[in-house]
């Protein structure tokens, strides 16, 4: 199983151009739109669970839905803290490429759940959080990336490197910017909401 780590690399390496411009209100309305959207996802998803499906594991190798959910929060988390402050002193992105084409990667592939991808050790989840104390994180973290993409116009203006997109790129792509991250926290937040629903329709998932 490949690794898809969210840990900074140090190393420069190629990455997308970005505008001149900061950010245009499409694009703010779209990303909040996107974070909404997926955090909704996994409420709903998770409404009503008993302990027992709360805490059902799949299997080896395969996560309880607690786990998936602490996983998306420990990941919005790390974006709201070290990546974040890593964006804020981060150089302009090199003008190579399409923002717009790392955008799209970032909203289809990452997604996608047809190619599977380790968690680095910093995201693995215990699975000892309740649902309802996930659940307020969730919110809580997803409010949190909301205003920072709203209050930070000049996100596109400083990219770090991105092991999420050189995966899911083939390496093309290499680094994202603090847009880019956004996006990528609400694409992720996706890709375990489909996980949540494969668990869910487990064989041996308990009927209540």
């Amino acid at each position: 199983m490949r690794t898809l780590p969210i840990v900074i690399a140090g190393a420069v390496a190629l990455c997308a151009a970005a505008p001149a411009e900061n950010l245009q209100p499409t694009d703010v309305a779209r990303a909040k739109q996107y974070l909404e959207k997926t955090r909704d996802e996994v409420i709903a998803l998770t409404e009503g669970l008993s302990e027992a499906q709360w805490k059902f594991n799949p299997g080896a190798d395969r996560w309880s839905i607690a786990e998936i959910v602490e996983h998306i929060v420990l990941t919005q988390e790390l974006i709201l803290g070290p990546i974040r402050k890593q964006l804020a002193s981060a150089p302009a992105p090199a003008d190579v490429g399409d923002y717009r084409e790392v955008d799209k990667i970032i909203v289809t592939k990452l997604p996608d759940r047809s190619k599977k991808f380790q968690a680095p050790e910093m995201l693995k989840p215990t699975g000892t959080w309740t649902e309802s104390a996930a659940l307020d994180r969730l919110r809580k973290d997803t409010a949190g990336l909301i205003e920072y993409l709203q209050a930070t116009p000049d996100l596109r203006q400083h990219s770090v490197p991105a092991p999420p997109i050189e995966a899911v790129s083939g390496g093309q792509y290499k680094t994202m910017d603090g847009y880019e991250w956004l996006l990528g926290a609400a694409a992720h937040t996706e890709r375990h909401s489909k996980q949540i629903l494969e668990v869910k329709t487990d064989q041996h998932f308990p009927a209540q």
